[in-house]
């Protein structure tokens, strides 16, 4: 195969805004993709307000059932990241909503964020998620494991009852 020089094209000093440039992206489309992407941002603030309330209903102390309430947090953040990605329109609105919910967590109580995440915990829950099957009773044995309970039906119950709930609000705060 033979090259000349209209075969070569050498990319700019930014070469990804020739890209967008030259791809056909209307001032229309644009102005369509960022209120997209506000609504996104709008929606993982709402979905973190949520789980925020649900934390000052809940809170962390001696009287209650510590590890329980710290995996409630986990469980409800998970159930906010598969809620984001199943519901959103594509990756970018997925990490916006995503990326919004965390900021609005670390900006409004910084202990409240890192008990919301646990990559441990959220293996766990990934596991249980794409084994496929049963999602939610399989959600549900897996908060009674991280709670110590493992094979209690009622804490299974009470996992599968958070993450259907959880789940819901996502939805909701999205068609709001």
């Amino acid at each position: 195969m033979v090259f000349n020089d209209n075969d070569i094209k050498i990319a700019s000093d930014k070469p990804s805004l020739d890209i967008k440039q030259n791809s056909g992206i209307g001032a229309q489309d644009t102005f369509a993709q960022s209120e997209a992407y506000k609504k996104a941002r709008d929606w993982g603030i709402a979905v973190a307000r949520e789980f925020i309330n649900d934390a000052n209903k809940n809170p962390l102390n001696e009287e209650s059932d510590y590890e329980m309430t710290v995996q409630r947090r986990l469980l409800l953040s998970f159930t906010a990241t598969v809620g984001f990605a199943e519901y959103a329109e594509n990756d970018d609105l997925d990490g916006a909503a995503q990326k919004s919910f965390l900021d609005t967590l670390k900006a409004e109580d910084v202990s409240l964020f890192e008990t919301a995440q646990d990559t441990g915990a959220f293996s766990f829950y990934y596991l249980a998620f794409r084994r496929g099957g049963d999602t939610v009773r399989r959600i549900g044995q897996t908060f009674a494991m991280l709670c110590s309970h493992d094979g209690d039906p009622i804490y299974q119950e009470l996992g599968e009852a958070l993450y259907c709930w959880f789940l819901s609000v996502v939805k909701q705060a999205l068609q709001s």
